[in-house]
């Protein structure tokens, strides 16, 4: 399979980073990331020109990482919340999904692009869940939110009372074994003692 050896200008997911210089498919980089400005081609004739550009490109890429940590740090302290309106066992009539996370940051004062929030399936039930934020390739940020129904409520989900409804027959036969042993305690009592009145005093016994 042919490979062409690349520049990259930009951060790509499963490729490499800004100023990486790396090996991909040769469809690949002639299709699509050379038509879109992403990546240059490095060859032995360009190679004065690639190095200049890697080195611009990693001092960019540097700038860009030092921002994030300082985004990051800003941003440890956030916390979201959500309220829905939600049936009885917490089930949203709707749901809250990577742009109303984006959304809500952006109300906070941080521009974050939706496709940097790591949410796989959009959040359909009230709880607490962490959402992964990716500020820079080898930054992330992991953000504590809440999903209530409207109000503020956090309604029983059906699983926790399942749950609670087996936990009340377990404590209702502890209940019920109680009296019972105290029963078996009071028949071995009079045994125990009859024993003790029948056996020889420690003087006779040596008489």
């Amino acid at each position: 399979m042919a490979t062409t050896t690349i520049l990259l200008r930009e951060d790509l997911d499963h490729v490499g980073g800004r100023g990486e210089i790396v090996k991909v498919k040769a469809g690949y980089a002639r299709n699509y990331l050379l038509p879109k400005g992403l990546a240059t081609l490095a060859t032995k004739g360009n190679v004065k020109q690639i190095e200049q550009e890697r080195a611009a490109l990693l001092k960019k890429a540097a700038v860009e990482k030092a921002t994030a940590d300082a985004q990051r740090e800003q941003m440890e302290s956030i916390t979201l919340t959500f309220e829905r309106k939600a049936g009885e066992h917490g089930t949203l009539f709707g749901s809250v999904t990577s742009m109303d996370i984006a959304d809500a940051l952006k109300a906070k004062g941080y521009e974050i692009d939706r496709k940097r929030v790591n949410l796989r399936d959009a959040i359909k039930e009230t709880g607490e869940y962490t959402v992964t934020v990716k500020l820079h390739r080898e930054v992330s940020l992991t953000i504590p939110v809440t999903v209530t129904g409207e109000g503020g409520e956090m309604p029983e989900k059906e699983e926790k009372k399942a749950k609670k409804t087996e936990k009340e027959p377990i404590a209702g036969a502890v209940e019920a074994a109680a009296p019972a042993a105290e029963e078996t305690l009071a028949e071995e009592a009079p045994a125990t003692e009859e024993s003790a009145a029948d056996a020889p005093a420690e003087g006779e016994a040596e008489g």
